[in-house]
């Protein structure tokens, strides 16, 4: 029972920290690299708060160094994946009537944990597992599921605040109910704070989830765990369960209680779950909420009055950061004739100013991707290009994978606005430039928006106004976050609502109202004060 209108604190982002040489933040973050790297952690399930393991295992190897073993983790069958979902149905019956301050405190903790005594074990995990330099590392899974955790509790309470009219002789109230059933979490291995996020963000309004991480993130997937069942989520709430992805599917999209699925992660694996909903949509007690955050071919258009060492940032920094690995990652670019001499010559010489290798030795701006299945398909379109009439690689295009699954930031110029890597999405720290006439800009921008299926960021570079203008009408639907005069990446929770259409996803916009309204079922109460007792109204009278 409530007993107050409650203020939540007044959410503000988590400032960065800078990890120079000499600072706490950087002896701590290296220690417990160390730390991380020689534990050989165990990563079991996680169902209705227990340690699960099967004995099914399966290795932890850094991308930057692929011989080393930095721990191991638990697969479930059928037999987990069905306990992890009825764990989850049972423990709705509490969590789905918590008073919403509750939960608030909850998640508020788990930000304030993150932001303090794991801070550097989450940034040493993601820096391992994923091959991210600190910074990036700091900006995601420390900055970035912070900011996640605090808004998601301010915005909820937002949501709860908006009610309908009432009059004097009836009184209308909005219940912002949980989903009917239980929430499917499918997260990536490229951020940390995707990661945490969305199961936290269905559990923060009333849901349970059955949660699935990427293989390839499960070092960090273990920190997040630690993290919210010290912050006090409850058992059952949010189940960890990795297992063959097909099975586990199968078995959850069959379920009745199935009420939603929170995806990040590619085009084809969400439109199959998709397909999956419509083939068993006569099995569900409601409707499903599909919720999905996809794939990109993210583009940067640079005017002919844009400053070139502006435009070689964007696209350095773009492209590059993470090795190319976000969905928000700039991957195509329309350079006018007469700027891009001076461009490539500034793209080259920051290029090669890189260094490469683990994120331990923070003098490194490039490390690994993610796995050699990434590796290998880079490398095939890297070879591609060498040899296409039409392409030419013109920085870069050099790769090994005898240590790490090292590929070189590498630029490729194209005369085919159409060519292969101009449409294909990469994931990697692979760009395609395309050069158009100056005076064909209006024709480029065409180009633009036709070439690809996605619609997630992209970025316009220059000084005349009238330009970026024409370019933010005639791109409109090609990006649903869109940069003017910067790179087409690091979108900020409260500040730059994440999310794309098209083939890029539902665009419900991580970080913002709008996605956690994907996790409410509204009921509408009216109360009326004085009852009729008769059925007649005024116009029947004679």
């Amino acid at each position: 029972m409530g007993k107050g209108f409650f203020k939540v604190p007044v959410a503000v982002n988590e400032p960065i920290k800078t990890y120079a040489p000499g600072t706490v933040e950087r002896d701590q973050v290296l220690a417990a690299y160390k730390e991380l790297w020689n534990a050989n952690t165990e990563v079991p399930l996680y169902i209705n708060g227990k340690e699960v393991r099967t004995g099914d295992t399966a290795a932890i190897r850094p991308p930057h160094d692929h011989q080393h073993v930095a721990g191991t983790y638990h697969r479930g069958g059928k037999k987990e994946v069905q306990e992890a979902i009825a764990t989850a149905i049972e423990a709705r019956k509490t969590w789905s009537q918590l008073p919403w301050e509750q939960r608030a405190g909850i998640f508020l903790k788990a930000a304030e944990l993150i932001a303090g005594p794991y801070r550097a074990r989450i940034n040493a995990a993601t820096m391992i597992n994923q091959s991210k330099t600190i910074f990036q590392a700091e900006i995601d899974s420390a900055c970035e599921l912070i900011d996640f955790l605090r808004f998601n509790v301010q915005y909820m309470t937002e949501i709860y605040a908006e009610q309908p009219e009432s009059t004097s002789g009836a009184w209308n109230r909005l219940e912002y109910r949980p989903l009917e059933g239980f929430v499917y979490c499918i997260s990536p291995f490229n951020f940390t704070a995707i990661a945490g996020n969305l199961p936290a963000s269905a559990a923060l309004m009333g849901n349970v989830c059955v949660w699935k991480p990427s293989d390839h993130q499960m070092l960090s997937a273990q920190v997040i765990v630690e993290v919210f069942r010290e912050a006090g989520v409850p058992d059952g709430v949010i189940n960890m369960v990795n297992a063959d992805p097909v099975m586990m599917t199968d078995e959850v999209m069959t379920h009745p209680d199935f009420s939603g699925v929170h995806f990040t992660g590619s085009t084809s694996v969400f439109r199959s779950l998709w397909t999956k909903v419509g083939e068993n949509i006569n099995n569900y007690k409601t409707y499903p909420k599909i919720v999905g955050e996809t794939g990109g071919k993210d583009f940067i258009v640079a005017h002919s009055s844009a400053v070139p060492a502006q435009v070689a940032t964007a696209i350095v920094r773009g492209a590059f950061e993470f090795q190319g690995q976000k969905c928000s990652a700039a991957s195509r670019a329309y350079i006018p004739q007469s700027m891009w001499s001076e461009v490539e010559n500034l793209i080259r010489t920051d290029v090669e100013s890189f260094k490469m290798g683990s994120p331990e030795d923070m003098s490194n701006f490039i490390t690994a991707v993610i796995h050699e299945g990434s590796f290998d398909k880079l490398a095939k379109y890297i070879d591609a290009a060498k040899n296409d009439s039409n392409a030419d690689v013109v920085i870069g295009g050099n790769y090994d994978k005898s240590k790490g699954w090292f590929v070189d930031p590498t630029v490729i110029v194209t005369t085919d606005p159409k060519y292969v890597t101009m449409e294909t999405e990469l994931f990697g720290p692979v760009i395609t430039i395309y050069i158009y006439e100056d005076d064909k800009y209006a024709e480029m921008l065409e180009l633009v928006d036709e070439t690809s299926e996605y619609a997630l960021t992209g970025a316009i570079l220059g000084q005349d106004r009238y330009a970026v203008s024409q370019a933010t009408t005639a791109l409109e639907n090609c990006a649903g976050n869109f940069y003017i005069n910067d790179k087409c990446t690091g979108a900020v929770v409260g500040q730059q609502p994440f999310g794309g259409a098209r083939a890029s996803g539902t665009n419900d916009k991580a970080g913002s109202k709008l996605n956690l309204l994907r996790w409410v079922s509204p009921r509408m109460i009216k109360e009326t004060f004085v009852t009729p007792t008769d059925y007649r109204y005024p116009f029947l009278g004679e």
